[in-house]
């Protein structure tokens, strides 16, 4: 529960950049976020769940809590999914803030796990990390630096028919070129571990992972809920 606080923690905005809260206090900051569990096949929010027991990598090799993924929509290799996913929501003056939501794909080697960040927009990226990942040292894990990961702040998701089109490019994004809205620069020498974080974002931002429940949030924003007994 502490490396999950951890990870999700440096994508609130509730930390300065050098603040480094001690276990009891991270702990805490985390447990004070609004945690609650999506049902993906429905778009909405499940109130069964236990969400600090909920276990999504257990979840997706469960054949009652996981689905298979329709090959054609399996472009993050995943094959199964959970049909249920925790998102971490962050509130500023009563309105959402941040919302951030794991996403996980196969690269080159291994499976890439790590969480998103979206600002109020559902579509702004704040941050991302990557907590998981076995790929070449020097190469794929190039998706662990974090001058690499400031890259992706700013960045827009979706396209303007809201379709994904974030992704990892070939080369150098140049400054106020098109493709700097959707692009980060390239993972020199790392073209598969690059073009599955591409593939990874369009599943997770798609119809068969988070799309669906975006856009209801942007139709139906969710509320602040009430602290304290």
């Amino acid at each position: 529960l502490l490396d999950r606080g951890r990870n999700i923690m440096q994508l609130t905005g509730l930390l300065a950049k050098d603040e480094a809260p001690d276990d009891q206090e991270m702990l805490a900051l985390f447990m004070d976020l609004d945690i609650r569990i999506v049902n993906l096949d429905d778009a909405v929010f499940d109130t069964e769940i236990d969400v600090l027991s909920f276990d999504t990598r257990r979840a997706a090799n469960d054949p009652k809590l996981s689905v298979v993924i329709p090959a054609g929509l399996d472009v993050a290799n995943l094959g199964r999914r959970s049909r249920f996913a925790s998102v971490y929501m962050v509130w500023k003056d009563d309105e959402l803030d941040r919302i951030i939501m794991p996403v996980r794909g196969t690269g080159m080697w291994s499976e890439l796990r790590g969480f998103i960040s979206l600002e109020s927009d559902l579509n702004t990226i704040a941050g991302v990390t990557f907590y998981e990942q076995n790929e070449t040292p020097g190469l794929g894990d190039q998706i662990t630096h974090l001058h690499w990961l400031e890259l992706w702040k700013g960045k827009q998701v979706f396209g303007e028919q809201g379709q994904p089109w974030f992704r990892v490019s070939e080369g150098q994004v140049q400054a106020g070129s098109g493709a700097s809205l959707h692009e980060v620069d390239a993972l020199t020498g790392a073209t598969v571990t690059a073009n599955a974080v591409t593939a990874l974002v369009h599943y997770w931002f798609g119809p068969h992972g988070y799309g669906p429940f975006l856009d209801r949030l942007r139709e139906q924003p969710p509320k602040m809920k009430a602290k304290g007994p």
